[in-house]
């Protein structure tokens, strides 16, 4: 919604320029300069330097350059000329008085100090110091003692601290504009502010004040009751303007209504609450700006009775509801944005009665339907912005007929059908934004040769063919990505001599190309190639001199670039490319030993190659990392201790290499861990406890080593966990609370087994898994939909090892709503704890081959989203529960070797289960064992005996029940190719 700031910020400007008037006369016109005007004015000059760095700042230099020509008008001052007769000095034609004072941009650094001799200009009326530098010195309380001011403009002057009480002195203001831009937040300039009570005397000593600006002054002191005073200007006040002033609460409904006002912006106020009038509404209002303010509920009707209306931002508002009708009254209106509100409809053809239109924004709503052919009416349209939509339907013929269109944003709709090929009108386009549609066809060739265009982006979606030859070279960012686009690489692009950004990952091109071939791109900072599985990059040139020193994204992933890292490469990635922040080689067929990553880099991923060697001291170096991805290599050595140093790292994964010796000791404490998966090596020793430092860690993962230790629970202490596995280790002992008030809070994965624990199951801990009890609320996190994310600048996807029934399967972006227990392989002893049964939301729970006892409980029956249930090779005894038939997503299920007794139970999921469920339990009788008990009722059909014949009969029970809700539709698949559903399910599903 940036865009929208900028007309009241042009517009503010505009008033200067009409409000004051030209500072210069002839000399035969005006009497000499009032001499001890010209002495102060030149002691004034003196106490500033001239200092051009201010304007360095290239959005600053841009918004200085815009309203004024920036130079130093106090160069011409001259003590032995009449000072009226200098720039910027306007006298009096009777006095001689100086009476104006126009000094804005003119590269003024200092103080303006309580001693400055400006405020002995007694007689001055207008006054503008606007876009100089005065070092955030508070405004001086004597700026009071200029009680003949009429025009007061310190705008954008790096000014700082309160206001003073004295500015309301200044009674015969006309305008007042104290406003500044966000750039000098950025600058490290403080902002100005204002209390209530300089505020109440201000309006009410100021009864004719037409214009009053004070954009991004703090006034989060002024309530609802101060902010009404502006009723007593109802007929002065013309121009109100109070973006980003902190303001919150209700805004008076009554000054949206004042008989006079015709412009007022209210915009970036986030807890500023603001009503619209619904009747009545009829002012001379010509400029409104709400964006990113309070709203609720529909547009009213009444906003079309403002029939002056040229410029409106209700962007950011939460509006609703439809666009009313009226609203396509407003044949004014030069600028329209309603953009990242909830509004839905279709876009009516009405919109054709707004002929004026240069920018339109109804971006990030819910409007469906077809675009409207109406923009033949449109000829003045400027930008045009429908993105992050549901609109569909083909592109309307008469969008690519406006000469004056420069930017076009369709992004993210479903949008389908080419893109027209023969198109001459668009002569000035700039800005191409087609992404994320169903657009298809070839992309045409005014796309390549459109000599304004400088961004395109016309990634995600189903365009085909080849791309085509480059014969303009205004391109600065071009992306492509995620196309079906056939051909060679298009060599032209190396061309584009202005090139930033080029993103042409995951396309279907082929071909050759070698990498060196970018270094002609000069300006290049981001590079996306990857996901090209049939290009064929030649990464090994040695004969690369220059690289673009601006890079600063390199994205190689998923191709097939083998061989050793070349030293052009490593050389620019420590000593050139300052800028680099994003590496990622994963995924290829590089070899040899690691390159250097330096500091500054803030991702770095190479993983699934074929690295060798050791992980290098100089790594210590990039103390920026956010995200070091190592994993799937043949790495040795041991691990750095730095690393568990970095205060930014928040993935570190290391896992499936060949790393020994122990895990870093020293995580400090105030660090980002997300996810730390040290799994599959070879690690040594106990887990270091400054892991507790680690406050933010979701994901812990150090399974398949040699640690040897007892239970960590001081691990308890980390509320964000959802992730632990210490599988296959050596780890020993009891497993028992440290009694923290919330042990785990969030932990949906709990994998220890294979390992060599002893004692009860850890009662106190299930009762504490709150991750694992009511998962399935759909209001907040639909099934199958939500995935455990890191929040880093990375395509990063946690992920996991689980074993079911004997087979390892890796879930390569795990479910939020995942949860599962594996306490196998250990030497636990005991019985079953009744509150497992309060762990709603578990799929899966593992207790095999330990030394449980006792009866299974029945509160197990209250599993309902269980998949999974292994409670094979302990000493249970009694009957299996009834209430275990309640788990009706159930798919494996192995009670085998134990020394339960009695019948088994049918129904529902228990007539899918084959012998092996029960195998080696002597005292058990029943379906679908052979041994039959004394009461037997009729036995239930064998599911698995229809299959032999008929194997849609087979898949109609075994994928419905017998694999569950995560297994079941992948099977399906399967089972249609295969024709072996026994084989299958054996594999998968986890039967012997």
């Amino acid at each position: 919604m940036g865009w929208f700031a900028l007309p009241s910020f042009v517009l503010t400007l505009l008033l200067l320029i009409i409000h004051t008037p030209s500072y210069t006369s002839s000399s035969s016109v005006l009497p000499l300069c009032n001499h001890d005007d010209s002495s102060n004015l030149f002691q004034f000059k003196n106490s500033f330097a001239v200092n051009t760095s201010f304007f360095e700042h290239l959005w600053w230099r841009w918004q200085a350059e815009f309203y004024c020509s920036s130079y130093p008008k106090t160069a011409s001052w001259n003590n032995n000329t009449d000072c009226c007769e200098w720039d910027g000095v306007t006298c009096d034609t009777t006095s001689g008085h100086v009476i104006g004072l126009d000094l804005s941009c003119s590269m003024l650094k200092g103080e303006l100090n309580s001693n400055s001799t400006l405020f002995h200009l007694t007689h001055l009326q207008q006054l503008n110091l606007a876009y100089n530098d005065l070092s955030a010195s508070p405004l001086s309380s004597r700026i009071g003692d200029l009680a003949a001011l009429t025009h007061l403009n310190l705008s954008n002057s790096a000014l700082g601290g309160d206001i003073p009480f004295t500015i309301s002195h200044l009674s015969k203001l006309f305008s007042l504009d104290l406003s500044r831009t966000e750039t000098l937040d950025e600058m490290g300039y403080s902002k100005l502010r204002i209390d209530p009570s300089t505020w109440n005397k201000l309006i009410l000593n100021t009864t004719n004040l037409k214009e009053l600006v004070l954009d991004e002054v703090n006034m989060s002191s002024i309530g609802e009751s101060s902010l009404s005073l502006l009723m007593n200007l109802s007929s002065s006040l013309v121009s109100l303007s109070l973006r980003h002033t902190k303001l919150h609460g209700n805004f008076p409904i009554g000054i949206l209504g004042l008989p006079n006002l015709q412009e007022l912006t209210l915009s970036d106020n986030q807890d500023l609450k603001v009503e619209l009038p619904k009747s009545n509404w009829s002012t001379p209002l010509r400029i409104l700006y709400l964006t990113d303010t309070v709203f609720s509920g529909e547009i009213p009707d009444s906003i079309g009775h403002l029939k002056s209306l040229n410029q409106l931002s209700l962007g950011s508002c939460q509006f609703d509801g439809l666009v009313p009708l009226s609203l396509w009254n407003l044949t004014q209106l030069t600028v329209l944005g309603l953009a990242e509100n909830t509004l839905h409809g279709e876009i009516p053809s009405l919109l054709s009665n707004l002929k004026h239109l240069t920018v339109l924004d109804l971006s990030a709503n819910n409007f469906n339907g077809h675009i409207p052919d109406v923009f033949h009416n449109l000829t003045k349209l400027e930008s045009l912005s429908l993105d992050s939509n549901s609109l569909g339907g083909q592109l309307p013929p008469s969008l690519f007929y406006l000469t004056q269109l420069s930017d076009l944003s369709l992004s993210a709709n479903n949008l389908e059908g080419p893109i027209p090929s023969n198109i001459t009108e668009l002569s000035i386009l700039k800005f191409l934004y087609l992404d994320h549609n169903l657009l298809n066809g070839t992309i045409p060739d005014w796309c390549f040769s459109l000599s304004s265009l400088t961004y395109m982006d016309l990634s995600n979606n189903k365009f085909v063919g080849p791309i085509g030859k480059f014969s303009t070279y205004s391109m600065e960012t071009l992306s492509l990505s995620d196309n079906k686009l056939q051909g060679s690489f298009p060599n032209s692009i190396f061309e584009l001599e202005n090139l930033t950004e080029l993103y042409l990952s995951s396309t279907e091109l082929s071909g050759h190309v070698d990498f060196h071939q970018f270094s002609k791109l000069k300006s290049l900072e981001t590079l996306d190639i990857s996901y090209n599985n049939f290009l064929s990059i030649n990464f090994d040139n040695n004969n690369v001199d220059y690289f673009s020193p601006s890079l600063a994204y390199v994205d190689l992933s998923h191709n097939k670039i083998d061989g050793v890292i070349p030293k052009w490469f490593s050389r620019n990635l420590l000593h050139k490319w300052k800028n680099i922040y994003y590496i990622d080689l994963s995924f290829n067929r590089l070899q040899g030993e690691l390159p250097i990553p330096p500091n500054g880099l803030q991702i770095f991923s190479v993983s699934n190659n074929n690295f060798t060697g050791t992980v290098s001291s100089a790594f210590c170096n990039a103390s920026s990392l956010s995200a070091l991805i190592l994993s799937h290599n043949h790495l040795s050595g041991l691990i750095p201790q730095c690393l568990g140093a970095f205060l930014s790292l928040s993935i570190l994964d290391l896992q499936v290499n060949n790393f020994h010796g122990s895990i870093p000791t020293n995580f400090s404490q105030g660090n980002q861990f997300q996810t730390i998966k040290l799994n599959h090596n070879q690690l040594e020793g106990s887990i270091p406890k400054s892991l507790a430092n680690c406050t933010s860690l979701e994901v812990l993962d150090l399974a398949e080593n040699n640690i040897e230790d007892v239970f960590p629970s001081w691990l308890e202490t980390l509320q964000e966990l959802k992730v632990l596995s210490l599988r296959a280790n050596k780890f020993h002992g009891t497993i028992t609370s440290l009694s923290a008030e919330h042990p785990f809070p969030k932990l949906r994965i709990f994998d220890v087994s294979n390992n060599k624990f002893s004692g009860p199951l850890p009662t106190s801990f299930f009762q504490n898994f709150q991750g694992m009890k009511d998962l399935n609320d759909s209001t907040h996190h639909p099934p199958g939909l939500s995935y455990m994310t890191v929040s880093s600048r990375t395509t990063y996807n946690d992920s996991v090892v689980v074993i079911i029934k004997g087979h390892s399967m890796e879930l390569v972006r795990i479910l939020t709503t995942f949860t599962t227990i594996d306490l196998s392989n250990n030497m636990f002893e005991g019985g079953i704890p009744h509150v497992i049964g309060e762990l709603s939301s578990l799929k899966g729970l593992n207790l095999s081959y330990n030394k449980i006892s006792g009866m299974i409980p029945e509160t197990l029956g209250n599993l309902t989203s269980l998949e999974w249930l292994d409670l094979s090779c302990n000493q249970l005894k009694g009957e299996i529960p009834m209430a275990l038939t309640n788990l009706n997503f159930l798919s494996v299920l192995n009670l085998s070797k134990n020394q339960l007794e009695g019948m088994i139970p049918t129904g529902e999921q228990f007539n899918t289960f084959q012998n092996d469920s029960y195998k080696d339990n002597p005292m058990l009788c029943g379906f679908p064992l052979s041994k039959s008990c004394g009461n037997d009722e009729e036995q239930p059909p064998s599911v698995f005996a229809e299959a032999k014949e008929s194997l849609f009969g087979w898949k109609s029970v075994a994928v419905g029940y017998g694999c569950g809700v995560v297994f079941g539709m992948f099977l399906g698949r399967l089972f249609m190719k295969t024709a072996k559903p026994l084989w299958l399910a054996r594999l998968l599903c986890g039967y012997n």
